[in-house]
């Protein structure tokens, strides 16, 4: 099977930086979904049409938290699970990282009142890049870990996107569930070299002349929370879909080819591949396009919707809970979002 080349200035950049975190190893995983599903035809009362929801996306069904619930919550439920799953006590945990763009407050940190409701005494902080944020997080824990600077790291994934998306938009509204995964990474007590486990290699990469195309409009410094926005509804995402469909069916080729570029791998010596659950029509391109075989890759669409940052440690969780990989196997990541942001990994569990 072929893989995508590298451009010239791709082979460059690989060359001028260390873009691998050997050593370390995913210990576990967890995830956790509201218990509401919502299906199409749920939404039919609002103007929806199931099988337009289908056709363009997909999407079957998805995860609503009730009103009462914040992203922290999601966020904890995820993290106790995986805390369980690893047999893991909450105090070996000295750094919290939570990816999302749909935080409890400005501030206190969404990862501060994680840190509160497990009871841990570790470092926390957020870290937003959407839809790319779990791979951002899961990246910088890896080199912490690295470094010596944490023993265990618990990185979550967690977006409740039923706040930001507006029930009057018809199109954007129906792509969107809550949820939130997580994975504690830590140190890989194989010492040897030939069988080195976590990230082989990793790409992160932004492209912010494209922001608009996915954007909050109101309710920060930019645009502060006023009448006339609230009105204009300008708290709720705003998503130019041809764009982002466009941006994402180019990028995906590209990036899984530098990560496979960057580990001097193919995609034969990949077990599985997980993209970011936005849309079916894009990752059936991506297949189409590398000439990779569907059963290589992970979908859960279907059943979650567009979960942002929780989709790519959602999907790990339920792959590995499948039996679809497990220790030694190779598994390439790939998130994509706005910002526009991208991050792609091959890691080796």
């Amino acid at each position: 099977m072929a893989s995508p080349t590298l451009s010239t200035q791709e082979q460059s950049d690989t060359n001028d930086l260390v873009r691998s975190v050997t050593g370390i190893r995913i210990l576990g995983t967890g995830c956790w979904q509201p218990d509401r599903v919502v299906k199409n035809e749920d939404l039919e009362k609002l103007g929806c049409d199931s099988d337009w929801i289908i056709q363009r996306t997909g999407i079957r069904a998805r995860h609503h938290a009730p009103a009462e619930m914040a992203t922290s919550d999601l966020a904890i439920a995820a993290a106790q699970q995986c805390l369980e799953r690893t047999g893991t006590d909450i105090d070996e945990i000295d750094l919290i990282l939570v990816a999302t763009m749909t935080p409890d407050h400005y501030t206190p940190s969404t990862a501060c009142m994680v840190q509160k409701g497990l009871g841990a005494t570790a470092a926390a902080v957020d870290m937003n890049a959407a839809c790319s944020g779990f791979m951002y997080a899961l990246l910088t824990g890896s080199q912490f870990i690295k470094t010596g600077c944490s023993r265990k790291a618990l990185v979550i994934g967690a977006d409740k996107m039923t706040m930001v998306v507006d029930p009057n938009d018809k199109k954007t509204f129906p792509l969107f569930g809550d949820g939130a995964g997580a994975a504690i990474i830590e140190r890989d007590p194989n010492e040897d070299p030939n069988a080195a486990s976590g990230i082989l290699s990793f790409r992160l990469a932004s492209e912010g002349e494209l922001g608009d195309t996915l954007v909050v409009p109101a309710c920060g410094s930019r645009q502060p929370a006023t009448i006339e926005g609230l009105e204009s509804r300008e708290q709720f995402l705003k998503m130019d879909g041809r764009s982002v469909f466009k941006w994402a069916v180019r990028l995906i080729p590209e990036m899984v080819g530098t990560v496979l570029g960057q580990a001097s791998m193919t995609l034969d010596d990949i077990d599985l591949v997980v993209f970011h659950q936005a849309n079916k029509r894009i990752i059936d391109a991506a297949v189409e396009n590398l000439d990779l075989p569907s059963e290589k890759v992970f979908m859960n669409l279907d059943r979650w919707g567009n979960t942002s940052a929780g989709s790519i440690p959602i999907s790990l969780h339920e792959a590995i809970e499948q039996g679809k990989v497990g220790p030694g196997s190779n598994v390439l990541l790939a998130g994509f979002g706005a910002g526009l942001t991208w991050g792609a990994a091959v890691v080796r569990l």
